[in-house]
């Protein structure tokens, strides 16, 4: 193992830009700085180069918007080898963007609170840690602030994401019953993606026409939250999402505690109760026994099963009852032998690919957050199966991307699939290791 550990070392120390002081997730494919891949790559960075897991965070945080906003894309350097670009998403439509950075004007799952407290655990140098966490916590809570505020038009502590791609489950099955409901205009474009990986693995150019036509929609009103909320078509509560953002509140809590800070816990706590409740109440479906999305703009559910739908056992959000439910149809759908954990979509469902981005493959990053919760639950054989299975398609294939999760196909050290020496993938296996 130590030598998968070195190797992950490599791929993290080759793509940090140490002139600017951040990570691109993989290189040619994704130049930039990724809100949630940064904080991932920061938890791996910890455990051997603590500065770079720092400045990592530092500089995601710097280039957050007068509102409290982070945007899922921050365009640190000019290259046009990525489509849409800074003159596509033009986030200076939005009074309050960040002068500093260009970026997008869409945010990605909340992961920075969580990731705080994860390197504080890693740390040998807690006392140093701390005062780091102390100069930055704030920030973090201002973007909590920022969604509780701004993106929760019903005041139900779940906010809403206005656009697949802040899901971080980019192209979700999930989303073909929103799709069905758009007819957006044919856009002319050159795609990059396809000219770095196989065209098979990733969206369609009509799935690209539905992405441009929200981002369009939202530039038209200046990137404005209340109209989003108003006009979008695309307008959902996603239980990865708001599981990111309820883990990351009680990391908050912790830290502040910690700190001796106890001004904004109250705040945190009160965002926390509601939040819990309304998860429970709104986004389980006791039919599938899992919790799904919620489509805001046509107020139904969506009632696919993903991994997605088992990562709330991450941030401690299900009762002891409802988690053996995530576990048993985790197990029964997604679990066969012949399968690696955990695909990222239903295996036994028509629209389930193995190979196509988020409709079917393995990512790393959801297998760590599943192997942690898991933990948390007292699963531990079903979490060391998870981790064992991770390790395993790393090991066969490389720091890919995302993994095919029929085991069949990693006869060859060819199933892994998407950009490869991929930060993420490489940050959370050396974590994984240390567990």
């Amino acid at each position: 193992m130590k030598e998968l550990k070195n190797r992950a070392i490599k791929v993290l120390d080759s793509n940090w830009k140490d002139e600017v002081g951040f990570s691109i997730p993989c290189a040619n494919l994704y130049p930039f700085q990724w809100f949630w891949d940064s904080g991932l790559i920061a938890i791996g960075f910890a455990h051997f180069d603590m500065v770079k897991a720092e400045r990592e965070i530092e500089t995601l945080l710097d280039a957050q918007w007068g509102n409290g906003f982070i945007p899922h894309i921050i365009f640190h350097t000019d290259t046009d080898t990525y489509f849409p670009g800074p003159d596509f998403h033009l986030s200076d439509l939005h009074p309050q963007s960040s002068k500093k950075y260009k970026s997008t004007g869409m945010t990605q799952p909340p992961v920075t609170g969580f990731v705080l407290e994860e390197i504080y655990r890693i740390s040998k140098d807690k006392d140093s840690t701390l005062k780091f966490i102390e100069k930055t916590i704030d920030k973090v809570y201002f973007n909590h602030e920022y969604f509780y505020k701004n993106r929760d038009p019903q005041n139900e502590g779940l906010v809403y994401i206005y656009h697949n791609w802040e899901s971080g489950t980019d192209n979700s099955p999930i989303w073909d019953d929103i799709w069905d409901t758009m007819n957006p205009p044919e856009y002319t474009f050159e795609r990059r993606d396809t000219t770095h990986v196989d065209a098979s693995e990733r969206p369609s150019k009509r799935e690209y026409d539905h992405y441009l036509y929200i981002i369009d929609i939202a530039k038209e009103h200046n990137y404005s939250d209340e109209k989003i909320a108003e006009l979008s078509p695309f307008l959902v509560q996603d239980p990865l999402f708001n599981s990111m953002l309820i883990k990351s509140n009680q990391s908050l809590i912790n830290l502040y505690e910690k700190l001796g800070n106890t001004e904004k816990v109250s705040q945190l706590k009160k965002w926390q109760e509601k939040s819990i409740q309304s998860f429970n109440s709104k986004l389980f479906d006791e039919e599938l026994g899992a919790y799904v999305h919620y489509d805001l703009r046509n107020e139904r559910p969506l009632r696919y099963l993903s991994s997605s739908s088992f990562s709330p056992l991450y941030a401690g959000i299900p009762n002891k009852e409802r988690a053996e439910s995530l576990v048993k149809v985790m197990m029964d759908k997604f679990g066969g032998d012949h399968q690696y954990l955990c695909a990222s979509f239903d295996p036994t469902s028509e629209r389930f690919n193995p190979k196509k981005y988020w409709r079917g493959p393995v990512w790393v990053n959801l297998n760590w957050m599943l192997y942690n919760g898991l933990k948390t639950y007292g699963y531990t054989e079903i979490a060391e199966r998870v981790k064992q299975d991770t390790i395993e398609i790393l090991e066969k294939n490389g720091f890919y991307e995302y993994f095919d999760s029929r085991k069949e196909m990693h006869q060859n050290g060819k199933a892994g699939y998407g950009g490869n020496n991929f930060s993420w993938s490489a940050a959370l296996l050396i974590d994984l290791l240390e567990s």
